[in-house]
Parts: C-alpha cells; sequence; structure tokens
C-alpha cells in the first residue's frame, strides 16, 4: 500500500511536469536559465552570486515576487543582470495583478529590454528617455479625453534616448503598437509572451486559463540590439495594486547563420511603425480661461477705466479753468 502511494505520487509529479514543460515550450528552441527565474526564489537571491537583483520595494516571499504592494507612493523592480547575447528569443512571463481596489487602481507595470539595469525614475519606476525596449502593461487610463481602447491595456514602447514617455497621456503618440487585454484580478494564470525574431515582435497572452496562446499585437522592422538587459518595474502613486512576479522563462530561438554572425551591438533601437494618434482632451488646468484669470482679467479693465475717467476728469476740469481765465 505504501509503495503503491509512492508510485502515485511520482506519476502524478511527473504529469504535472510534462504539462508545465508543454506550456512553456517553445519549439525550435532551449531555456536559458541565466534568463529564468522559478520557485523557490529564496535559493535564487541566498547567494551574492545571484543573477537577479531587487530594486526598492521589492518584496519575495514563497509564492512570488512582489513589485509593489497594495500601498500608496511605492517602486520596485526586478533585474537580470546578465546581457542577451542572442539575437532573437522568447520569454514567457507569469503575472498576478491584482487589489483591493474596485474601480480605482493602477497603474500596472512594465516589462523592459533596457539597456541600463537598475535605475528608477518616473516610468513605471523605471527612467525616462530610455534606451531599449518596454512592454507596457498598463492597468489605469490617466487620460482625460476618450480612449480608443480599454484598460488594461498592452502596449510596445521602443525609445533610443530621444523619446518622453508621456505618462498623462498613457504614451499614446510614442507607442508601437497595442491591445486590450483584462488580465488583472483574474483567478486563473494570467502570461504574457514576448517574442522577438529576425525583427519582429510580437506578444501574446493566456489570461483565461486554457493553456492556449492568443496574439495580441505584432510589429515589424522593430530593430533591436543586443546585450541589453531583462528586468521588470512597477509603481505606485495615488492608485495601488498589487503586482507580482511568478516565473520567467526565457528561451534562446534559432538564428540565420547570417544574423548570428552580425555585430548588433550597435545598433540603435528604432521601430518605424508607430501607432497613429488619437484624439486627446487638454488637462483642465491648462485649457481655456481659469475662472481667476478671468477675474484678474475683468480687475485689470476696471482699473484701466478707472484710470482713464479720473484722467480725463481732470484734464476737461483743467481745461475748463483755463478758459475762465482767458475770458
Amino acid at each position: 500500500m505504501y509503495f503503491t502511494s509512492i508510485i502515485s505520487f511520482v506519476i502524478i509529479l511527473f504529469i504535472q511536469h510534462t504539462y508545465e514543460q508543454d506550456q512553456d515550450s517553445v519549439p525550435n528552441s532551449y531555456e536559458i536559465r541565466e534568463h529564468s527565474i522559478n520557485r523557490p526564489y529564496p535559493g535564487v537571491f541566498s547567494t551574492g552570486s545571484s543573477h537577479w537583483h531587487l530594486v526598492g520595494n521589492t518584496l519575495v516571499t514563497d509564492r512570488y515576487i512582489r513589485l509593489t504592494s497594495d500601498s500608496q507612493s511605492k517602486a520596485g523592480g526586478l533585474w537580470n543582470m546578465i546581457p542577451v547575447a542572442y539575437p532573437d528569443w522568447e520569454m514567457h512571463v507569469n503575472f498576478k495583478v491584482h487589489g483591493t481596489g474596485k474601480e480605482l487602481f493602477g497603474d500596472g507595470f512594465v516589462i523592459w529590454y533596457a539597456r541600463d539595469p537598475k535605475l528608477s525614475g518616473p516610468v513605471f519606476g523605471y527612467q525616462d528617455y530610455f534606451h531599449g525596449l518596454a512592454i507596457i502593461m498598463d492597468t489605469y487610463s490617466n487620460h482625460n479625453g476618450p480612449h480608443n481602447h480599454a484598460h488594461p491595456y498592452i502596449s510596445a514602447m521602443v525609445n533610443n534616448g530621444s523619446l518622453h514617455y508621456d505618462h498623462d497621456r498613457d504614451g499614446t503618440h510614442t507607442i508601437v503598437n497595442g491591445c486590450e487585454a483584462p488580465f488583472r484580478g483574474r483567478e486563473t494564470d494570467t502570461l504574457v509572451a514576448i517574442r522577438y525574431q529576425n525583427d519582429r515582435l510580437t506578444i501574446s497572452t493566456d489570461i483565461e486559463g486554457k493553456n492556449v496562446w492568443k496574439e495580441c499585437f505584432s510589429a515589424s522592422d522593430v530593430h533591436l540590439p543586443s546585450h541589453y538587459y531583462f528586468g521588470f518595474t512597477s509603481a505606485t502613486g495615488d492608485l495601488s495594486d498589487n503586482h507580482d512576479i511568478i516565473s520567467v522563462h526565457t528561451y534562446q530561438l534559432e538564428t540565420s547563420e547570417q544574423r548570428r554572425n552580425e555585430d548588433r551591438k550597435n545598433i540603435i533601437p528604432n521601430a518605424p511603425g508607430a501607432e497613429a494618434e488619437r484624439a486627446h482632451t487638454e488637462d483642465p488646468s491648462g485649457s481655456g480661461w481659469s475662472a481667476l484669470k478671468i477675474f484678474f482679467l475683468i480687475l485689470f479693465l476696471v482699473i484701466v477705466c478707472l484710470g482713464v475717467g479720473i484722467g480725463a476728469y481732470y484734464y476737461m476740469n483743467k481745461r475748463q479753468y483755463h478758459r475762465a481765465r482767458f475770458y
């Protein structure tokens, strides 16, 4: 009986392991362990030679790596410190975004392929005017006018250090492409796949627990150099959420010999096919005349009129005085 129980337990573990392999496997590729992370996490961060580095308020438990908790004014990050030497790759990220907020929550997190790791700043906890690729998992609309899409929203931005990410406009005019993806607050596992091969970027999701990838969007002519770093960051302000990374599996994809022999270190990140601009409403503070401005304008006009009136009154009196003396 005891032997039978052990055999049954081993079979269950084997089936579960096979299922996980089927879920994460990528044809014509092999996983790069240095760029992957999975439970148990304490073993990953217990040594000084770890390939992963924590930033800010990031919290590690036995179940998740929490970039930010559901609290205001938090910022955290998880960075891989081994540069990516291969030109074509695919990353699968198992994540979870959740919190107590029903209508107000935010703001989301970003998956980075960036030149400079471990920096902090205003773009979901990372620096603005960055170099590289940002996959933005945005859960809250900061845009004052109507969007052409709902949130949560997944978008891509490629930057060579010259572009500003306008957080108040949700990066409307600098994203390459995007799609709606209701990944927040799901009971099932939520996963996103980022595939970069032959200068083509493809984003897919599995957020319905069906173990099937659904393409979110793709973009061609996306040029990225090698030897950048993978990372994850998030930040909360007045709104907050839990932003958890569960696992990361990164694969080196099959590459042509010509592409392998190219010197890709000095490629300038660029993606010519930017999304068309959509109309937006200006912030109330910057549009039209405010009540205070109108008040001061009226006050100024009243003072001018009074000044002109008083001046005219004294001028007429003085003129009448001179005329009286003349007669």
